[in-house]
């Protein structure tokens, strides 16, 4: 083999191997951001989860005070 092919080879197996390296890099690192983007959506939805039980809570607290009102002044009017 001539050193020209020699070189030639060596330069094309190193390159070779750095761009593997480098595909195989992003993949991951791809493959990280997709994950914490899920943990996000995650923690997202376990947050609206609590704060529309939350609301609901309220919502059921102002309807039983208004049912109680109802029921104690039977004329009809209504004090909030």
């Amino acid at each position: 083999m001539s050193l020209a092919s020699k070189i030639t080879l060596s330069l094309a197996l190193v390159s070779s191997c750095g761009i593997i390296f480098s595909v195989h890099y992003m993949q991951q690192s791809e493959r990280e951001k997709l994950h914490v983007g899920v943990v996000k959506d995650i923690e997202r939805q376990r947050r609206r989860k609590l704060e529309n039980i939350s609301i609901l809570e309220q919502q059921q607290e102002l309807t039983r005070k208004y049912q109680e009102s109802l029921e104690q002044e039977p004329s009809g009017d209504v004090k909030l």
